[in-house]
């Protein structure tokens, strides 16, 4: 409507102005040379708009002409374009498919036609990975690090490459070259794995603070991991620096409360320095958010001189932080085990042996161990051995699917940083033995900590 409208207003206005110019008076006079022209005004504007049209309609022809020559040079290009991209879009679902024979056909096709194409490096990489061809496909990701644009995935093709071929050193070479070009999220894990698995703490924080500084990881990321460092370095420091290890350690639990490990640290180097107290009271700060049998031993070691008496009622405080935790209702029967009060031991025993409960391995080698003190070797015993054979393994640090008895900054299987757990272990031990015996695990009794005590006194004769 509007495009209408302005037309027919353009169309008024052209009307308009050749009726002005025609009804002017006068002439033009051209004298040139020989020649001699005389014409009136219409006539002589008519003839300049057909001189300007014939101007234009020749430079149209001459530029057709004479660019002839560049527009099929084009027109061939964009031919060899099309077949390139074509090639590139067929690789790259051969590559997904796993058709390597395809993947190399067509990554020839596309650096044939697309010689300076990212991709097509890319896509023959590609190939010759799929094929297991190291060498080729080194030398297409070395060829992509020679360009600015393709330079970051050069390097991670190098450092993936480096990686399959177990050399930590050209590893780290590449993700620090790339890590230094963009803080990308896979090269600074790439660079803290390194420095972690070297034991590195100091580059291996530096590290964790520029990944977190570019926003590559999150804040509660950023924490958990600083914490797991400075645990790791408390642990280390703990003999010759125990000031630095407490402080890195208390530093550890405020970034990460309740974090087992550095409280156990903590705890470890106020015991040995005498300030009992404080680790007693540390441990029961953490107890009531994480109950830990690490902490329960922890506890137990904080209590030197004390009779079995006093350390029983020590633990019932320490057990009242968690009143339902297992780890509470262990340590408590523990105590009571060793200070021979066998009734408040099934009694702090009871409620994870109570109908509808399935105990755990641990539970029932404690209750074992609570019939053989008070009534020797009975039938009461061997069948809770029995039950203990069967019944589920009580947690344990474990990475990666490996289990270990106590935690580590890094899992030994893949150097993973923060890679441990606590939960329940792979179930591999067998039930029984070859002759049929119930067969019980040494981890049972290693899974939770032991009250060292001195034997009871002898009874007094009747």
């Amino acid at each position: 409507m509007w495009f209408i409208l302005l037309f027919l207003v353009a169309l008024a206005v052209l009307a308009y102005g050749l009726e002005w110019i025609i009804d002017q008076p006068g002439s033009l006079t051209l004298d040139w040379g020989e020649f001699h022209v005389d014409t009136s005004i219409p006539v002589a504007v008519g003839g300049l708009v057909l001189t300007v049209a014939a101007l234009m309609l020749l430079w149209a022809l001459l530029s057709s002409v004479f660019g002839l020559p560049w527009r099929l040079r084009e027109l061939s290009v964009g031919r060899r374009r099309e077949k390139g991209f074509k090639a590139l879009s067929r690789g790259m679902i051969a590559v997904g498919a796993g058709d390597s024979k395809a993947a190399r056909q067509a990554a020839q096709e596309a650096e044939k036609h697309l010689p300076g194409e990212p991709l097509a490096q890319y896509l023959k990489a590609q190939a010759a990975q799929l094929e297991g061809d190291r060498g080729k496909a080194e030398a297409a990701f070395h060829k992509m690090t020679l360009f600015p644009d393709t330079k970051l995935l050069g390097l991670r093709g190098l450092h993936i490459e480096a990686r399959r071929r177990d050399d930590a050193e050209a590893a780290h070479h590449f993700a620090k070259a790339a890590h230094d070009i963009a803080p990308l999220p896979w090269a600074g894990s790439a660079v803290l794995e390194h420095y972690t698995a070297q034991g590195k703490w100091e580059k291996a924080r530096a590290a964790i603070e520029e990944s977190f500084r570019v926003k590559a990881i999150d804040l509660p990321t950023a924490q958990r991991l600083r914490a797991v460092i400075e645990t790791a370095m408390a642990t280390e420091k703990q003999i010759e620096s125990p000031q630095e290890a407490l402080h890195l350690s208390r530093l550890a639990l405020k970034r990460r409360p309740g974090f087992t490990p550095a409280a156990v640290v903590a705890a470890r180097v106020l015991t040995r320095h005498g300030d009992n107290k404080q680790a007693l009271k540390l441990i029961e700060s953490v107890w009531s958010k994480a109950p830990h049998p690490d902490l329960a031993a922890a506890y137990l070691n904080a209590l030197p001189g004390e009779s079995n008496a006093q350390t029983l009622e020590r633990v019932k405080r320490l057990a009242q932080l968690a009143p339902a935790a297992p780890e509470s209702c262990h340590v408590l029967a523990e105590a009571a085990l060793s200070a021979r009060e066998f009734g408040k031991a099934r009694e702090a025993l009871a409620p994870l042996i109570a109908s509808g409960r399935q105990p755990t391995a641990h539970t029932c080698l404690l209750m074992a161990e609570i019939e053989d003190a008070e009534f020797g070797p009975s039938g009461a015993v061997r069948e809770w051995l029995a039950r203990g054979s069967r019944a589920p393994r009580d947690p344990v640090w474990i990475a990666d699917g490996v289990p270990s008895k106590s935690w580590a900054p890094i899992s030994p299987k893949t150097g993973r940083l923060d890679a441990f757990e606590w939960g329940p272990p792979p179930d591999s031990a067998p039930n029984h033995t070859t002759d049929g015996r119930p067969n019980i695990p040494a981890a049972f009794v290693n899974q939770a900590p032991t009250i060292a005590v001195a034997p009871p006194p002898p009874s007094a004769p009747a």
